[in-house]
């Protein structure tokens, strides 16, 4: 685990994350508020999705109306975190957490079936403690 974690907060520009994740070679931050509380995680993938090209929904006209024939509002949440400026625009609010006594194969095993690359380590206030990356696994299960 690490501890000693490079955060940003919801209103940091999303420029400074960018800059943050190239100098410090990491793939992703955990976004905290005012008193250290996990509001959030912003990674590179996020970044990327800014540069994405945005498809409108497929609709028809009928008699002068307009029929989406897919939900607007996928379409109109995509576009607001095309244009995000602020970290709290863009972040992922959806959280894996461990408390400070998870075990590796617990922390493997959400790594694993859901598809992150990091899970924050929290206390129970939801306070950052730490974060623990996949070089964090294999370097605890290969030794080096």
């Amino acid at each position: 685990m690490t501890t000693a974690v490079i955060t940003v907060n919801p209103d940091d520009e999303v420029e400074k994350v960018a800059r943050l994740l190239l100098e410090h070679h990491i793939s992703g931050l955990p976004v905290v508020d005012e008193e250290g509380q996990l509001v959030g995680i912003i990674t590179e993938g996020d970044l990327v999705f800014q540069e994405k090209k945005i498809r409108a929904p497929l609709y028809t006209v009928i008699l002068g109306g307009v029929i989406y024939l897919e939900k607007p509002q996928h379409f109109i949440d995509e576009l607001k975190r095309a244009i995000a400026r602020k970290v709290g625009e863009l972040m992922s609010t959806k959280l894996h957490t461990v408390g400070p006594d998870a075990s590796v194969e617990d922390i493997a095993t959400i790594m694993v079936e859901r598809n992150i690359n990091r899970v924050p380590v929290v206390d129970e206030d939801n306070k950052l403690i730490g974060i623990v990356s996949r070089q964090d696994i294999i370097r605890a299960t290969h030794g080096k």
